[in-house]
């Protein structure tokens, strides 16, 4: 009877702790609404999003980023409606990336970031929500509403283009990150046809390539946010198959999660 008891207790306290774990994994959502580029899908007829969706296995999508954040714990999500205070209430880290323009979206008709989203990212991040802005270079990403979020936290990203690459000269995307950086360790990685970011208080500078600053954090009240001038991280430039191998794209992603879900564990 007292060995039955216990068993049952025993159980119930895994159960218990289980459910507590399950419930306390960080939450990471990624924008499908202000980048919603569509193709056909060859097998099925039907038009589908495409670009930097945690379900693309192709070169442009963030699968294997979306199982590094899995690996670290972290649950994946995708929001493809405006962000409410509802939506981010539960979120950890919402991601936005390369924000579309007309020629790029659905109907030639994209999806802006807008004032009420702004409010509502900005009160988010300071109750210690992390957002990443992840832009992309002059023509390939739309500049003038995504800077009305980033500039609320002291960031710009610049309507230009730096680190261009000529054919399969991957040398010229190379930035060198020094010892001592916040998010990375001292290595070599790849970023091609990236945009400057401005950068003034709160925000502090990051990343440089070609003597430009290409990458800024800024702490705002509880929260934080990572913005960078390029979607550095999807398929093609980490799965180890098209870069040389001193370049190390991967690692820095591991790296660049890690620090993403640190800081969401402070929330």
């Amino acid at each position: 009877m007292t060995e039955n008891i216990i068993r049952s207790f025993v159980v119930g306290t895994l159960l218990t702790v289980g459910f507590a774990n399950a419930q306390q994994k960080p939450k990471v959502v990624l924008d499908n609404f202000f980048n919603n580029e569509k193709r056909e899908n060859k097998e099925t007829k039907v038009l589908e999003s495409w670009h930097y969706t945690w379900n693309n296995t192709t070169n442009g999508g963030f699968s294997l980023l979306g199982e590094i954040f899995q690996k670290q714990g972290a649950e994946i999500s995708t929001l493809t409606t405006a962000p409410s205070k509802n939506d981010l209430k539960n979120a950890n880290v919402y991601i936005i990336v390369d924000a579309d323009i007309d020629k790029e979206a659905y109907g030639g008709k994209a999806n802006l970031v807008d004032a009420k989203s702004i409010k509502n990212l900005v009160k988010w991040v300071e109750k210690g929500g992390v957002l990443v802005l992840l832009s992309n270079d002059k023509g390939n990403s739309e500049f003038e509403n995504f800077n009305k979020l980033a500039n609320k936290f002291g960031i710009h990203f610049n309507e230009d283009s730096y680190n261009r690459v000529q054919k399969r000269e991957f040398e010229q995307g190379k930035v060198m990150v020094p010892k001592g950086n916040e998010i990375f360790s001292e290595q070599k990685l790849y970023m091609k046809e990236v945009a400057t970011v401005s950068v003034k208080s709160p925000a502090k500078e990051l990343l440089s390539a070609e003597g430009k600053n290409i990458a800024a954090i800024a702490k705002i009240g509880k929260g934080i946010v990572f913005a960078l001038g390029d979607p550095w991280c999807y398929n093609e430039y980490i799965d180890g198959k098209k870069l040389p191998a001193d370049f190390t794209n991967y690692q820095g992603t591991e790296e660049w999660v890690k620090w993403l879900l640190k800081q969401a564990s402070t929330k």
